[in-house]
């Protein structure tokens, strides 16, 4: 018998040398990626908005297989993330998202570029206002999105991650290529 309970979201937080971020998860996967130095607060509101009456429960075992590909990711040596997503968000969202995942590593987009790969070019703004909404920093990479002329743009983590995660992208692509 199916109950209309709450599922538990399951969270850790990831100690991996500078990098220091909380990482949640439910039953279908990976649900949330903090922002860089943030408070546990920043993890409880998110799971209040988008759960609302889901226990949060610490759960290192569960978020590991996460936390590994992270850290292999912060450590430039993994480009995409292999494990399931569990994103929540309207059609426009989803669609938002799917295309920040189509940018390769070492790479990096502006909003136009997003607006036209999802076949939306006069939603610049609100392709802006769907990957504010990202709750995957770093896994869904919105921080390879920039301005149209170049320019680091707003980040829900903070311009000094999104240009620590760009720079070591840089880093690793140039050094692939040699």
């Amino acid at each position: 018998m199916k109950t209309n309970q709450p599922q538990p979201i399951y969270w850790s937080r990831l100690n991996d040398g500078q990098w220091t971020l909380y990482l949640a998860a439910t039953g279908n996967g990976l649900a949330y990626v903090g922002s860089f130095g943030r408070p546990f607060e920043e993890l409880a509101a998110w799971a209040g908005r988008r759960f609302p009456g889901s226990p949060l429960m610490q759960d290192e075992q569960r978020l590991a297989p996460y936390a590994a590909q992270l850290t292999e990711y912060l450590a430039a040596k993994r480009e995409r993330f292999t494990l399931p997503f569990d994103l929540r968000g309207t059609a426009f969202q989803l669609a938002v998202w799917e295309a920040l995942c189509d940018i390769p590593f070492g790479q990096t987009r502006s909003y136009t570029d997003i607006a036209e790969a999802i076949r939306k070019p006069s939603s610049v703004r609100a392709v802006g206002t769907a990957i504010g909404a990202n709750p995957l920093l770093i896994t869904v990479p919105c921080h390879r999105v920039i301005g149209k002329n170049g320019s680091l743009t707003g980040y829900r983590g903070g311009l000094e991650m999104k240009t620590r995660l760009l720079d070591l992208e840089h880093a690793a692509f140039i050094g692939s290529r040699r």
